[in-house]
């Protein structure tokens, strides 16, 4: 493989493999605590472990780097039975190859280093220098429900991803298995045929590889679908009607002629599922004229999908623009679908959003 950002990928994803075995044991563990938080999602302490372990990583081998992160360690620092319970999981998971686990820096210290590390995703974020995007548990409330959920990791160098790492525990290793209904509720990540990483490096193609628990397995190369008929074609969108207009969404589909069903699942998921070809497009429709997109919610996704040879834009047809902050403040929605038909989409999305020129 090219050297370019070759070890940057290479600890992405034993990184992001390592956090989701800790969020695989929180999931399996009865007491799944939550807090609230200021934009009433909930937080499992999966999110709060999962941040400092890959923190960790990102810290012994690039410690000059920034983090945006989603977390902030406030609300451990003055709750001390939560911290304890995330630093008991976060003390005990590690991945079982001793050369990948030396590799992402070995165990975290103590409680306080802990604290510190999940503290360190602080970062504005901008157009200049390295900054990796971090959301430990992308779509918490599939987590909560057995659903789909994404532990998601990307670099961004002077404001463009350069690496995206998504691990997807509850999607099917097989990269050909079909979207069905209930991809979005009562999953298992139990056995072999669950688990999967999709990561990209720009510029040198997407790829699967399965979910493991200790030195990375073989990964392929993935591409999106061509679609030949768009009637045939599927699209995925949140499941929370919160996250994009569905009705909208059902519009567009009619206008495109697609007759299939929308499939729902929570997380970047989505666009692991269409960069590989299971899905083939992902509308995420603006429901509020003030939310913003979060970067961490997005730039991993973004790279693994245009790597995939896919497009994706906002609903007026501009790149995702992850250089001006915590948010992506200057777009609004995201339309992601093969090159080829994106436009067709993008036309369809801007009709019935009113969005068209006449």
């Amino acid at each position: 493989m090219p050297s370019s950002y070759a070890k940057e990928l290479e600890v992405a994803q034993l990184a992001v493999q390592r956090a989701a075995i800790l969020t695989k044991r929180v999931f399996h563990n009865s007491a799944k605590g939550t807090v609230s938080k200021d934009d009433a999602s909930p937080v499992t302490v999966g999110d709060f472990g999962a941040q400092a372990l890959i923190i960790a990583a990102l810290q012994a081998n690039f410690p000059d780097d920034e983090i945006v992160a989603e977390e902030e360690s406030d609300t451990l620092r003055s709750n001390a039975a939560l911290r304890d319970q995330i630093w008991d999981l976060v003390r005990t998971t590690a991945l079982d190859d001793a050369a990948a686990e030396a590799l992402l820096g070995g165990a975290v210290k103590d409680a306080d280093a802990m604290l510190d590390l999940i503290g360190r995703g602080n970062s504005r974020g901008g157009a200049a220098g390295r900054i990796w995007a971090i959301d430990p548990i992308d779509g918490t409330k599939g987590f909560l429900r057995g659903g789909q959920y994404a532990v998601c990791l990307a670099l961004m160098v002077d404001g463009d991803v350069k690496v995206g790492v998504l691990g997807c525990p509850n999607l099917p290793v097989d990269d050909a298995a079909p979207l069905t209904a209930d991809i979005g509720t009562d999953q298992t990540d139990e056995g072999s045929s669950r688990g999967v990483i999709f990561s990209a490096v720009q510029g040198q193609g997407a790829s699967s590889r399965p979910l493991g628990t200790g030195a990375l397995a073989e990964g392929k190369r993935i591409a999106m679908k061509p679609i030949t008929e768009m009637a045939a074609a599927s699209f995925c969108e949140s499941v929370e009607a919160g996250h994009s207009n569905q009705g909208e969404s059902a519009q567009i589909a009619q206008k495109l002629g697609i007759t299939r069903p929308s499939v729902r699942m929570d997380s970047q998921a989505k666009y692991g599922s269409i960069a590989r070809g299971a899905g083939d497009i992902y509308l995420r429709l603006p429901t509020s004229k003030t939310y913003q997109e979060k970067i961490w919610d997005h730039a991993a996704g973004d790279l693994i999908v245009r790597e995939a040879g896919g497009q994706v834009t906002d609903t007026t047809g501009s790149r995702l623009d992850f250089s001006v902050g915590r948010t992506l403040a200057a777009n609004r929605g995201v339309i992601a679908a093969p090159a080829v038909v994106h436009g067709q989409v993008l036309k369809a999305v801007q009709e019935v959003l009113g969005l068209a020129s006449s």
